[in-house]
């Protein structure tokens, strides 16, 4: 019954499903805008039917995830009241442009696509469906920008015990933001191209009416699909190296890494001791962690037990190594659902380019199942993101512990927490069962009648 404790479980159980959503939003927005694309510039009935069906997955989608969105923002001051005391001068700002421009830049554009079918020009209506994309993607630049200074705080001072923005321009372009907004948005397209991938393979193995729709939807999947792993892998690679300079404790937990080396080697498995800091036992790669962090074999990685020491020297007595299982494994996993699925990304252009859509082969019949891979490994990238920070909720500049409401009792959290689990385990069986029930109805609507619609297009040629 620690309120610091359950404030977090709160804290993370609300993130996590809320980031559940968050990625096929980012991702799903723009391929539905490219889809009405090119609607618009063939003329193609069968794209205006594959952006209705996947903007109607879309809306679903987008609908939960409002609602658990706005429980985020009442945590902040209900349950970490210090910390919003702390921080509310800086992180205030890109809440409120998140919230002011770039949240009512999309729910309004949305709106419009919604009901302006066949009321406004096709051009204007494609219009209208790009800046919901937009504005989804610049919502997430702002959440990113706010997440990234408390990662890497940046443009401020401490006055009476607060920190106040004195750079507005320092916290836009924080080297923090540069890294990790390429690897969240490129994960949000990841996303949704497995998710297109998934629901098309289903209707293709079926063998479903409208067939072209899915093969077409299959094609771009894999496309995007393709292109936006390699994408996060390299935006990956590139935090990994900034997290080394900026946040050494939490690569050194992520590696098992308990004393420095230089070169260092790569760990493939370990079971350590995390009360000793020590291997219990372990295989490492020689020399392949300093390749990864610097581009060459050789270059020192700091390991935990001298971090630790150093820390201690620097900000006083305290535990600073973070909860070393949680952030190793959840590396791993992160990285490995990347690895398979880059290799099924690559897996479905090969088919796609070989055109054997047509006839689709057996495992096809395992896609719709690889639609959970980005979102487990979205899952433990945040995991890593937030847990290799502790025991600091701003890095280096107020502590987990420092940051939760006083006046906030133990049973209040329980209650609530147990309260959201309910509610959110409700939520959630609701949007499944409505993607699910809408993703399997297919396409139901016919945009011209039979023998109308003229030669089936192929991303691939004919």
């Amino acid at each position: 019954m620690d309120p610091v404790l359950l404030a977090r479980l709160q804290f993370a159980a609300t993130t996590i499903y809320h980031f559940f959503f968050v990625p096929l939003t980012l991702g799903l927005s723009i391929l539905v805008a490219l889809m009405e694309t090119l609607y618009v510039r063939t003329d193609k009935p069968v794209y205006k039917q594959m952006t209705k069906f996947w903007g109607k997955l879309f809306l679903i989608n987008f609908a939960i995830g409002v609602v658990t969105g706005i429980v985020l923002e009442f945590q902040f001051g209900m349950n970490w009241s210090e910390y919003s005391r702390f921080v509310g001068d800086i992180f205030g700002a890109p809440l409120a442009i998140e919230a002011l421009l770039a949240f009512f830049l999309e729910s309004t554009f949305l709106g419009l696509w919604i009901f302006g079918w066949d009321r406004l020009s096709k051009r204007v209506h494609m219009a209208t469906m790009w800046m919901v994309a937009l504005g989804a993607n610049v919502s997430a630049l702002w959440i990113l920008i706010a997440n990234s200074w408390m990662q890497e705080p940046v443009g401020y001072a401490l006055e009476n015990g607060r920190a106040v923005m004195t750079d507005f321009f320092a916290l836009l372009f924080n080297p923090h933001v540069l890294v990790q907004v390429p690897h969240v948005l490129m994960s949000g397209l990841t996303t949704a191209a497995f998710f297109v991938l998934g629901i098309s393979a289903y209707h293709l193995v079926r063998g479903t009416d409208k067939p072209d729709v899915f093969r077409l939807s299959f094609q771009i999947g894999a496309i995007v699909g393709l292109l936006a792993t390699i994408w996060v892998i390299l935006s990956g690679h590139s935090q990994a190296q900034h997290m080394v300079q900026a946040q050494p404790m939490k690569m050194a937990a992520a590696e098992a890494l308990w004393e420095t080396e230089d070169p260092a080697g790569m760990s493939l498995f370990t079971v350590g001791d995390e009360d000793e800091l020590r291997d219990v036992w372990a295989i490492r790669v020689p020399r392949l962690l300093s390749l990864l962090a610097y581009n060459q074999l050789d270059g020192e990685v700091q390991g935990m037990t001298d971090l630790q020491e150093q820390y201690e020297t620097q900000y006083g007595p305290g535990d600073y190594v973070p909860p070393v299982a949680i952030s190793y494994w959840s590396f791993r996993i992160m990285v490995g659902l990347g690895m398979a699925m880059l290799l099924l990304a690559g897996y479905s252009l090969f088919l796609m380019l070989g055109e054997q859509l047509e006839n689709p082969p057996r495992m096809l019949r395992y896609f719709p199942f690889f639609i959970f891979l980005p979102y487990l490994a979205n899952t433990t990238g945040w995991i890593l993101t937030e847990v290799g920070r502790m025991p600091w909720v701003v890095y280096g500049l107020i502590r987990v512990e420092d940051a939760v409401s006083p006046n906030v009792s133990a049973g209040m959290v329980l209650t609530t927490l147990i309260a959201f689990t309910l509610l959110y385990g409700a939520l959630m069986a609701a949007d499944v069962y409505l993607l699910q029930k809408f993703a399997r109805k297919g396409v139901t609507e016919d945009v011209l009648p039979a023998g109308e619609e003229g030669p089936i297009p192929s991303l691939v040629g004919d």
